[in-house]
């Protein structure tokens, strides 16, 4: 004979299993989400890359990622350089044992000035190799050629701003090829210079000649 239950008992058996229940599921959640946790952490881990970020090697400090040159990041090349690369410079680099030295395609003396020579004026802002040889190279060159001072002097209120750009030049070696090519074109030209030195030797770019090479700049002068 079965015994009749209550209705207070059946009460509290249910109210028990459904504490049951809530913890059971409150685990399984739990559960759940520390799995789902170290699964991310896992995949976070997985490349090598990641595994580099988390844990850096001693060695990443003396070998740094590099920018790649062919990338889309590369910067654009120069005016001078593209000119260069194209072979608008119709002159070629010839490395040596000892020095470098220009091998023309013509004889220099038969090439005209504009824009040539106000081109090889432009690349001395270069600070790259083989730019700054070429066009401070070249334009020493051209302007030992015979009849150089009449095909410079007509070129002089283009070439002045040119140089001037060079003498204030951050890079001191840029500075040092614009200043020895405003003497070189001196002495080539003459005074026809002078009229221009107005326009060059500004109080500012004076200011930046003078703390460059002081000796040097008072010798030029």
């Amino acid at each position: 004979m079965q015994k009749s239950e209550y209705p207070g008992d059946v009460h509290l058996r249910n109210r028990a299993t459904g504490n049951y229940d809530q913890r059971t599921s409150s685990s399984a959640q739990i559960k759940h989400s520390t799995t789902v946790q170290r699964s991310k952490s896992s995949s976070l881990t997985s490349s090598p890359e990641a595994a580099r970020r988390v844990h850096p090697r001693p060695s990443d400090k003396l070998n740094p990622k590099t920018i790649n040159p062919f990338g889309e990041q590369s910067r654009a090349p120069s005016a001078f350089a593209a000119i260069y690369s194209k072979g608008g410079i119709p002159c070629r680099l010839v490395h040596g044992s000892v020095k470098h030295r220009l091998q023309w395609e013509c004889p220099p003396e038969i090439l005209p000035f504009d824009p040539l020579l106000i081109t090889l004026a432009e690349g001395l802002r270069e600070t790259k190799h083989p730019y700054t040889f070429v066009s401070k190279e070249g334009f020493r060159e051209l302007l030992l050629v015979k009849g150089a001072p009449e095909k410079a002097v007509p070129l002089l209120p283009r070439l002045i701003p040119v140089l001037k750009a060079a003498l204030v030049h951050s890079d001191d070696e840029v500075f040092e090829r614009g200043l020895s090519a405003l003497v070189q074109l001196s002495v080539v030209v003459g005074p026809s210079l002078n009229g221009h030195l107005k326009l060059l030797l500004t109080s500012a770019s004076l200011i930046v000649i003078k703390s460059k090479i002081p000796t040097y700049c008072s010798i030029c002068c």
